[in-house]
């Protein structure tokens, strides 16, 4: 039995426990508690250096943390604690990272970019004899279906919009099947329009995936987070967490965050 269930009325996929992270006397993280359900969009906001980045370094095995504990629970009740795995392990366990810059194969046509991104052996060998199943065509017709870039799939993605090369760094984590995918700022440098869609993006894999997001666009925050919860990390720790309304109306985070000119 998951011992943190208590804290979610989901069955949990991530827990963080008493974390705590210093870097040369600096506390970046400061017993830090976080619970993510199986299938939950989370949005996570917070003033610079409120420790957001050093949490998901975390997750994903960058950074290791000096005491607590983070657990990724398995469907078959199997708990994994990410604090002891190297960073290629945790992603193979289905934990994927898109940082806010895009990073895509830019020579390479937007179909192309999804098949390399497939799971599947990277031996010598294998590159040298590997022919593209129908189970690769699916999955790369369900990742364009998903970004909605079925009609640029012959597409250089160098010659992609900001937005664009966005939707298809999602595509390309998503053609690996992960189980946790997180996000830093996806909307930065995006126009209103590609903003908006985004938002719709995200807010489609919720329930097949589990996300979390970092984002400092209010706007876009109440877009992703209608159905959902937002935590605010202020000095590396939970300040509140909440429903939108709840936390931008809460005193505490208006005066170290919103404040500060952050308010929708």
């Amino acid at each position: 039995m998951k011992s943190s269930a208590l804290h979610r009325d989901t069955d949990l996929i991530l827990s963080v426990e008493d974390v705590n992270k210093t870097f040369d006397g600096f506390k970046a993280i400061s017993d830090l508690n976080f619970y993510l359900g199986d299938g939950e969009l989370r949005t996570i906001i917070g003033p610079n250096g409120a420790g957001k980045s050093t949490f998901m370094d975390m997750i994903t095995g960058r950074t290791r943390p000096d005491t607590g504990k983070l657990t990724m629970h398995k469907p078959d009740g199997h708990d994994i604690d990410l604090s002891k795995l190297p960073e290629f392990k945790i992603n193979r366990l289905g934990i994927s990272r898109k940082f806010q810059t895009p990073s895509v194969y830019t020579q390479h046509s937007v179909y192309d970019n999804l098949l390399l991104s497939l799971p599947r052996s990277r031996t010598l060998f294998s590159s040298i004899f590997y022919k593209e199943s129908a189970a690769d065509r699916a999955a790369i017709e369900e990742a364009l279906e998903t970004i909605r870039l079925q009609d640029l799939r012959h597409e250089i993605a160098g010659n992609l919009s900001h937005g664009q090369k966005q939707w298809l760094e999602i595509g390309m984590l998503l053609a690996q099947k992960p189980s946790i995918l997180l996000v830093d700022e996806p909307a930065a440098g995006m126009t209103d329009d590609e903003t908006e869609r985004t938002g719709e993006l995200l807010i489609s894999l919720a329930g097949k995936h589990s996300l979390i997001v970092i984002e400092h666009d209010m706007t876009f925050v109440k877009q992703i987070a209608r159905d959902g919860k937002v935590t605010v990390l202020h000095q590396g720790t939970v300040l509140c967490e909440g429903k939108f309304d709840e936390v931008q109306n809460n005193p505490k985070v208006r005066e170290v965050y919103l404040g500060r000119g952050k308010a929708a």
